[in-house]
C-alpha cells in the first residue's frame, strides 16, 4: 500500500528527480573483452551470465574486471569451464526473455541472472515481474537444460549515491519489495524440485566498490558477487 501512495503523493518530485538523475548521470559503456569461451582443467561446467548493464559489467573497462571474468576466473581453479555471457544495459526482465528465446538454443548447467534494477525504474508492476520470472525460470530449466538459476537480488538502490532523496528511498522501497517477490519465488518453486536459489549479496558501498555514475558496480564490487557467487555453484557441484 506504501507504494503506490507514494507514487501517487510524491509523483511530480520523483517525475523531477529522476529527469535530473538521467540528464547528470554519466553513461558508463560495457566493458570491452570476451563474451564467452573455455577455460580451467577438472569436471566440465557449462555456465550462463544473463541479465541487464550490472551483469554486462557496465563500471569496469574490461570483462576481465567485470562479473563475468572474475567468476569464470574463481571457478577455472577446480572446473573447465565453458561459458557465455548474453547481457545489455537497460534490460528489464521482460527483455531478457525475449533475449533467451531469441538466442541460439543452447545447454547449460548453471544460469547466473542479473535483472531487475530496470524493472524498479521501468515501475514493472509485481504481477508482471512475477509472471515473468516464472516464464524465464522455465525457459532456462525446461528449454537449455539448466540444473540451477541463481537469482541475484536487485542491489540496495536506497543507498545508490547517484540518487537523490526521495527518489533514492522510493526506488528503495520498490527494490526490496520485488526482491522479496523473488525470493518467495525461488523458495517455492524450489520446495516443489525446481532447481532455483536467491542469492542475496552484501555489497559494502563504499569507495572503490561503487562506480564512478554511483550507479553501476566496481571492481572491488564485481569481485565480492563473484566469490558469493562461486561459493554458491560450487555447493552445487
Amino acid at each position: 500500500m506504501l507504494y503506490p501512495l507514494s507514487t501517487l503523493a510524491l509523483a511530480p518530485v520523483l517525475m523531477g528527480q529522476g529527469h535530473y538523475v538521467r540528464r547528470v548521470t554519466p553513461r558508463l559503456p560495457e566493458p570491452e573483452g570476451e563474451r564467452q569461451g573455455s577455460v580451467g582443467e577438472g569436471p566440465e561446467l557449462r555456465l550462463l551470465i544473463l541479465g541487464d548493464s550490472a551483469a554486462a559489467g557496465v563500471g569496469v573497462s574490461n570483462q576481465q574486471d567485470a562479473l563475468a571474468g572474475q567468476l569464470v576466473r574463481e571457478l577455472a581453479t577446480d572446473h573447465c569451464v565453458h561459458w557465455s555471457l548474453l547481457a545489455e544495459t537497460g534490460r528489464t526482465v521482460a527483455d531478457v526473455l525475449a533475449a533467451i528465446n531469441a538466442a541460439p538454443e543452447e545447454h547449460y548447467d548453471v544460469v547466473l541472472v542479473s535483472v531487475g534494477v530496470n524493472d524498479v525504474t521501468g515501475r514493472t508492476s509485481s504481477r508482471q515481474w512475477l509472471a515473468f520470472l516464472n516464464e524465464l525460470s522455465d525457459r532456462l530449466i525446461n528449454a537449455i537444460g539448466a540444473k540451477r538459476v541463481l537469482f541475484t537480488a536487485i542491489p540496495p538502490m536506497h543507498l545508490f549515491p547517484a540518487l537523490p532523496q526521495p527518489l533514492r528511498w522510493y526506488l528503495g522501497m520498490r527494490a526490496r519489495q520485488l526482491n522479496e517477490l523473488m525470493e518467495g519465488l525461488c523458495n517455492s518453486r524450489a520446495s516443489r524440485g525446481k532447481s532455483l536459489e536467491y542469492l542475496s549479496v552484501s555489497f559494502p558501498l563504499e569507495p572503490g566498490f561503487m562506480a564512478s555514475d554511483g550507479f553501476h558496480p566496481g571492481q572491488d564490487a564485481y569481485r565480492v558477487w563473484a566469490a558469493h557467487s562461486a561459493a554458491a555453484i560450487r555447493r552445487l557441484a
